[in-house]
């Protein structure tokens, strides 16, 4: 399910970059949202190394409760190389997300979506992977260029690569910095757009996104101490 070798992987971006999956409606209810985010050992720098510790949470909330939350660890596969970051990251966040008792009906993904070399960034391959809508929040686009928006909470502003709009800078709050915000699977612009905002709370970072980073941290930190 999740390549081991970086042409591996390029093939499968490549046939993800076309594929047509239906798009992902929401509800008459509140969604259920997740997020998901892998952290390594504090003080790592640089791109890493395959073998290196690294811990996985996934967070669900709904309506700003959370109902589900899971934590793994194990080790990545992989350094970090733009584009690839699939084989660094993918099978843990694959494992985050699968050990929730109850799956989201949309998952954020700290990772990029259409921003990327061939349209297909880990946001996208997670949710074909796991058959979940998904969207990408990240702080800073992978290739894409664009304006900030104006200062004021929910404005947006497009993302470019050329021409070509593959995702937004959203300003989940004024005064602050705005978040690039990625179509992943079966989702839009707009809709992922709308769902970050749907995920926001008092904080900058969407809650579902926080709380899975929250979780992460926090089984790091026990790791850690027992093990040093």
């Amino acid at each position: 399910m999740w390549p081991a070798s970086p042409a591996a992987l390029i093939a499968i971006q490549h046939e993800l970059s076309t594929a047509s999956p239906p798009p992902w409606r929401r509800g008459s209810g509140q969604p259920e949202i997740g997020g998901c985010i892998v952290c390594f050992p504090r003080g790592q720098a640089g791109p890493g190394s395959g073998g290196d510790r690294a811990w996985a949470a996934a967070a669900v909330l709904r309506g700003g409760r959370l109902i589900a939350e899971a934590t793994v660890a194990g080790e990545a596969r992989a350094p970090y190389i733009p584009g690839l970051l699939a084989l660094r990251e993918g099978p843990m966040l694959d494992a985050a997300v699968s050990a929730l008792a109850s799956p989201p009906d949309v998952l954020l993904v700290d990772a990029t979506g259409r921003d990327h070399p061939r349209r297909a960034g880990l946001a996208v391959q997670l949710g074909a992977v796991l058959g979940l809508a998904t969207v990408g929040v990240t702080h800073r686009p992978l290739l894409a260029a664009g304006a900030w928006p104006e200062d004021r909470d929910g404005a947006s502003a497009p993302l470019l690569l050329g021409s070509e709009p593959v995702g937004a800078w959203l300003r989940t709050h004024r005064a602050t910095r705005p978040l690039a915000v990625h179509p992943g699977w079966r989702t839009n612009i707009d809709t992922a757009v709308e769902i970050v905002l749907a995920a926001v709370s008092g904080h900058r970072t969407p809650e579902p996104l926080r709380r899975a980073r929250t979780h992460a941290r926090t089984a790091r930190a026990r790791d850690e101490a027992a093990h040093g």
